[in-house]
C-alpha cells in the first residue's frame, strides 16, 4: 500500500473510533431521568 492509502486509513479509523468513544462518554456522562414522551421505540 501506498503512503497515501496508509494515512486515509488511520484517519478514518481516528474519525470512527473517535465518534464511537464520545457516543459512550456522552451515554455515561447522562445525568437526569429520560423524559416520558421521548418518542423513542426501543
Amino acid at each position: 500500500m501506498t503512503i497515501d492509502a496508509i494515512l486515509l486509513m488511520a484517519v478514518s479509523m481516528l474519525v470512527l473510533w473517535g465518534g464511537l468513544g464520545a457516543a459512550i462518554v456522552n451515554i455515561v456522562r447522562f445525568k437526569g431521568r429520560e423524559p416520558d414522551a421521548s418518542m423513542r421505540d426501543l
